[in-house]
């Protein structure tokens, strides 16, 4: 069995003249052929840096993924680091946990983050710089050497070995080290064309962050085993501008946070999303002002799917002619998924509502070097993925939030997810909300809400709420938050919100 970087070169031997990258931050077009000679020269260069590990701190673009691709095919594993909130600070926290020393970075990027290097980082611009014509001769001549030698002539071993280290987002807690195989990526990278007919006709929007695993597997690793295209541009968060890229390119491909798409559907134009055929949003709840507001303005169905970093990342996802609207899809092919009782364990039987557990060879390895967390997280081999959800009759799988999110308020369990929903729908469009917990010393907790702004009437909307929801799950408070802290993903970061919120209701009561 072939690993990802075999396969690649695998897709580079089959459509060596095809479009690969088309890398807007660089304005540059990529072909297969000139992304494997690429990633054969950076190969060697990577063969300097000593340990198993290698830092990566490059946006989305052909630098990061020649890296990757350079580090596999030298064996080393590439450690994925979060630039977009505190990368210095990611840095060392990465370094330390997984005990290396090199990080591959851009002088590009660090002039913009405003960031000053730390020791032991190395620039692409200085490794580019630095190739000799000697090198370029000698990679163009080894990249046309037959498949069957040239697959040999890079890193080859079981598809259990360690493909990539990424973090988990930290929005609850500190972030663990996920390590996920060759075989883990496979597994969704596999399963994708035998539901959705994709092939080396699509372009993929390639907007996501590569730190992050929606990115890392749907935007890198699916096409580029494929041998789609991709536009690269680092900032999702520049609506106008992908929304541009998204027409220009006739892109046919597109997964994004709901944060994303909310973004993508306020500063589209009619039109723009004519060449899409698949939009899957992930990573969070799809809100219905979204969905709805898609089908309106450009007649396209937005399907939604649901995973985990620990899961490479896909456990279920709906797509055409498999479509449950509010729903997630079934389980994606060679998944299994069952829900358990959320206090006995116990095996529950259609639409009952409980903890959502996952096996199969999408299960990350575990964390590194934290046996603990592991060993909690896989039991025989089943993930627990810390969700809550139920599976109907028909065997589509409902993600009803995280069980951290589930608080108890005087005795009764109550779904912050669903308090959200609910005042999302009552807010007006500009106003982004996040509904968390405070401790109540009498009934346990309290439910607060957090708005972007206070533009709105909060009597109107606490009226209706009372009207839909049980007054325990009623948000005693609205604090305001102009900037309500996100994930680079797109996620709110619900750790910080919740610190403000709680700073600010205690100071409320003094």
């Amino acid at each position: 069995m072939l690993q990802l970087h075999q396969r690649f070169i695998q897709s580079a031997k089959r459509f060596p003249k095809r479009i690969a990258v088309h890398d807007k931050a660089t304005m540059q077009d990529y072909t297969y052929s000139r992304m494997l000679i690429a990633s054969l020269i950076l190969k060697e260069h990577i063969a300097k840096i000593r340990g198993k590990y290698v830092g990566i701190l490059l946006p989305t673009g052909v630098g990061a993924m020649l890296t990757i691709l350079g580090s596999l095919m030298k064996g080393k594993v590439p450690v994925m680091i979060n630039y977009a909130t505190g990368a210095i600070e990611n840095c060392l926290y990465a370094r330390e946990k997984c005990q290396f020393k090199t990080i591959i970075t851009s002088k590009k990027l660090l002039d913009k983050l405003g960031l000053q290097p730390i020791d032991h980082m190395i620039f692409v611009e200085d490794i580019l710089s630095s190739v000799t014509f000697a090198a370029k001769i000698k990679a163009a001549l080894t990249s046309k050497l037959p498949f069957s030698i040239l697959q040999n002539m890079v890193h080859h071993g079981d598809l259990s070995e360690i493909s990539v280290i990424l973090f988990t987002s930290g929005s609850e807690k500190e972030p663990k080290a996920v390590q996920l195989s060759h075989k883990n990526i496979l597994h969704n990278v596999n399963a994708f064309p035998t539901m959705i007919h994709l092939d080396e006709n699509d372009v993929f929007a390639s907007i996501l962050p590569m730190f992050h695993v929606f990115g890392l597997t749907v935007d890198f690793w699916l096409p580029a085993l494929i041998g789609a295209s991709m536009v690269t541009y680092p900032n999702p968060l520049e609506y106008r501008t992908v929304c541009e890229y998204i027409r220009d390119y006739k892109v046919t491909f597109i997964a994004a946070t709901p944060a994303f798409f909310y973004g993508y559907l306020q500063k589209s134009n009619p039109g723009d999303f004519k060449s899409v055929k698949i939009a899957i949003a992930g990573a969070d709840k799809l809100p219905d002002k979204v969905y709805e507001g898609f089908l309106k303005k450009h007649k396209l169905t937005m399907y939604e799917g649901y995973g985990t970093t620990e899961t490479s990342p896909v456990i279920s996802t709906c797509y055409p002619g498999n479509h449950k609207p509010g729903s997630v899809g079934r389980p994606i092919p060679n998944t299994q998924v069952r829900i358990l009782d959320i206090h006995t364990d116990k095996i529950l039987g259609p639409n009952q509502e409980g903890k959502i557990f996952v096996k199969g060879d999408l299960v990350m390895e575990g964390y590194l070097h934290d046996l603990e967390q592991t060993s909690l997280r896989i039991r025989n081999g089943w993930y627990d993925t810390g969700d809550i959800g139920l599976i109907d009759d028909d065997g589509f799988l409902y993600h009803k939030g995280r069980l951290k999110r589930f608080v108890k308020v005087g005795g009764e369990m109550v779904s912050l997810v669903k308090v959200e929903e609910h005042l999302s729908e009552l807010l007006p469009e500009n106003v982004i909300c996040c509904v968390v917990d405070v401790p109540n010393p009498t009934k346990g907790a309290d439910v607060v809400a957090a708005v972007a702004n206070g533009d709105f009437d909060i009597n109107k909307v606490l009226k209706q709420l009372k009207k839909e929801l049980p007054a325990i799950a009623v948000p005693k408070q609205f604090y305001v938050i102009e900037d309500i802290p996100m994930m680079a993903s797109g996620k709110v970061n619900f750790r910080e919100v919740e610190k403000i919120c709680r700073e600010k209701n205690t100071k409320n009561k003094d």
